[in-house]
């Protein structure tokens, strides 16, 4: 004949008791953690299984089996499930280097058109492709187990992220001759501050901004209505009419800012500026040129020119391969290009033309003096 089921005394601190029952009242944490902590605190007012069970209305069984977890591993880590052994893993990790090994490579240097592995084709060439290599286990392979096994190592093979290879060994070298430039306009800035002159000389940032549409509407655009439409609605189609050209100059040391707008920009293009810069300043001016390593200024025609004017009249300093970045100009036109040129519609290139020379005087009416901080102390 079997015994009574002797209750088993539970102890616990007050930390243990304030904690079970602020878990008894959540409503965020799980059910399961829930039912426990109600579990425990039923059981400390009345050690009795059955009676918890019945009033909680869960079986004295799961109440026995909550409060042999609370004595042999602690009241709040009975709270949470016990792990559990699973099922034997079936993918070995000699398959799952394999497979990461294989998604490391290109599609298409395994025969197929792709150039990149999409997760549903590498597993299907794991299917086709793995028990001959030795990995039965990547016979029944599928898409999702893929994923897991290149997400935990943290390999994305349908992805590019790009980068920039230095290709001027002398970038450094480069770099400090703008920086040093960029240090003279400050010098002389500071020097035309305190009415100091000193041998004149013109330090012009210059580029081309090519590609500029010429878009046109076919429905006209239809203006805001208050507390109805907050913006411009604009007709989905449009109508091209070509693209054009900017060529720019700006003083760093007045902020003027000197500028053509032709079809394109070839060497003949880039001369016109040069001509332009060149009636624009005295001849005993010095007329300093920063600018990149773009065909058209560098090309014959544009030195036979240089090697024409006086000497010392023009000095070219070039950013260094893949170092635009460092001419200030291109801030210039990263500004005009979301003041002037952003949304803008014309019914012509001739009309697009007069708008961008528009805005080039409106700018030079308020000129900017554009400077340069990043690494200029480092400039010798």
């Amino acid at each position: 004949m079997a015994g009574w089921r002797q209750a088993v005394e539970l102890a616990m601190t007050d930390d243990e008791i304030e904690a079970l029952a602020a878990l008894s009242r959540s409503r965020t944490e799980p059910s399961s953690r829930v039912s426990r902590a109600q579990m425990l605190l039923a059981y400390r007012d009345n050690r009795s299984f059955c009676a918890v069970g019945r009033r909680l209305g869960v079986h004295h069984q799961t109440v026995e089996r909550c409060v042999e977890r609370a004595l042999a591993h602690g009241v709040l880590a009975a709270l949470d499930d016990r792990p559990r052994p699973g099922k034997e893993p079936t993918i070995t990790p000699e398959a799952k280097a394999w497979l990461v090994s294989l998604a490391c490579d290109k599609a298409k240097d395994h025969g197929y058109p792709h150039e990149l592995w999409t997760t549903r084709l590498l597993a299907r060439h794991a299917r086709e492709h793995g028990p001959a290599a030795g990995h039965k286990c990547l016979a029944n392979l599928v898409q999702g187990t893929v994923c897991k096994i290149l997400g935990k190592e943290e390999i994305k093979p349908h992805k590019v992220r790009y980068y920039l290879e230095n290709r001027d060994a002398e970038f450094e070298q480069k770099m400090a001759e703008v920086l040093c430039v960029y240090r003279e306009v400050e010098v002389l800035n500071k020097a035309a501050a305190r009415s100091k002159r000193g041998k004149p000389v013109a330090i012009v940032s210059c580029d081309e901004k090519p590609g500029i549409q010429a878009i046109a509407t076919t429905a006209p655009d239809l203006p805001p209505e208050p507390g109805v439409h907050a913006t411009f609605a604009r007709d989905h189609e449009y109508k091209r009419h070509g693209t054009l050209s900017l060529l720019a100059g700006i003083d760093l040391l007045t902020g003027k800012v000197h500028a053509l707008v032709r079809d394109r920009h070839r060497s003949r293009e880039f001369i016109e500026l040069l001509k332009l810069l060149d009636a624009a300043y005295p001849r005993g001016t010095a007329i300093k040129l920063i600018l990149d390593n773009h065909s058209a200024h560098i090309s014959r025609e544009t030195t036979d020119w240089l090697n024409a004017r006086p000497v010392g009249r023009f000095e070219l300093t070039f950013t260094p391969k893949h170092g635009s970045w460092l001419n200030l100009i291109e801030g210039f036109f990263s500004k005009f290009a979301r003041s002037v040129l952003r949304h803008i519609r014309v019914t012509s290139k001739h009309e697009l033309k007069q708008r961008i020379m528009a805005g080039i005087d409106d700018v030079n009416r308020h000129p900017v003096i554009h400077t340069w901080s990043y690494k200029l102390a480092e400039a010798a």
